[in-house]
């Protein structure tokens, strides 16, 4: 069955109703064709799986009626990819779709000194809602209950204060002979890539200060998207062994 987004505003779970509007809206009347009667599964982004009927349905949003729910817990392996921004808003896209199906859980639009693209104020906001509809659509094709999270475009000072919030945090840079090991499985990872051009030499020299660790992802030089997808596999390595979705720990 497929699998579509509410916001956790739109599902009253003690009613059990729901409400689905915007473009996943106009995706499942418009597009698929549901209507009335038709059964639907439903998630708000954090772990919930409803099947529910389709009660009514107007010009703008359509209202269900909750016939199962269960929440689901989040994979034990978390990671962040902090990618620079682009000078191909495509590739950057293409990086989005892939690291959604890889199971990246949090994407930090990244600002570096060799960062070509760039995006302030309304601008930045509009990107960034932009690219939360992309992931909305790759969470749909893999049947993800939980939606990976994208903040607006940061810059690389302020990526590298994050590091104490992670148990793990690696800067991809050509220079290291280290690779990423298995002691990333289960962790709280976050992984620095660089623009096209990498980081400088002062930027490497500021993260290993803060914390980070500087690995290789191979003997190749490698795009700056593919970099990414690269590490987010070495982490999606480490989820062997466990479930896309979790343990079910609630059901109604």
């Amino acid at each position: 069955m497929d699998l579509f987004y509410t916001s956790p505003d739109c599902i009253d779970e003690e009613l059990g109703e729901l409400v689905v509007e915007g473009e996943e809206f106009h995706h499942i009347v418009r597009v698929l064709r549901r209507s009335v009667g038709d059964t639907i599964c439903v998630t708000d982004g954090r772990g919930l799986c409803a099947r529910a009927a389709i009660r009514s349905v107007d010009k703008r949003r359509l209202r269900a009626e909750m016939l199962s729910c269960e929440r689901l817990q989040p994979p034990p392996a978390r990671l962040t990819i902090a990618l620079s921004l682009l000078k191909s808003p495509q590739r950057f896209d293409f990086f989005l779709e892939k690291a959604t199906e890889l199971g990246v859980d949090r994407i930090v639009p990244m600002v570096s000194s060799r960062t070509v693209s760039r995006a302030r104020g309304d601008k930045a906001r509009r990107k960034t809602e932009r690219w939360r509809n992309l992931l909305v659509s790759a969470s749909r094709q893999t049947k993800r209950f939980y939606l990976p999270l994208i903040t607006e475009p940061v810059s690389f000072q302020e990526v590298l204060a994050m590091e104490a919030e992670h148990d793990v945090a690696c800067i991809a840079h050509e220079s290291s002979l280290e690779v990423p090991c298995g002691e990333m499985s289960g962790s709280n990872v976050l992984f620095l890539v660089g623009p096209e051009g990498g980081f400088s030499s002062t930027e490497v020299g500021q993260a290993l200060e803060a914390g980070f660790q500087a690995v290789s992802l191979g003997p190749s030089i490698l795009r700056a998207e593919t970099a990414a997808l690269c590490a987010a596999a070495f982490v999606r390595m480490g989820r062997l062994g466990t479930t896309g979705c979790g343990e079910t720990s609630m059901k109604r």
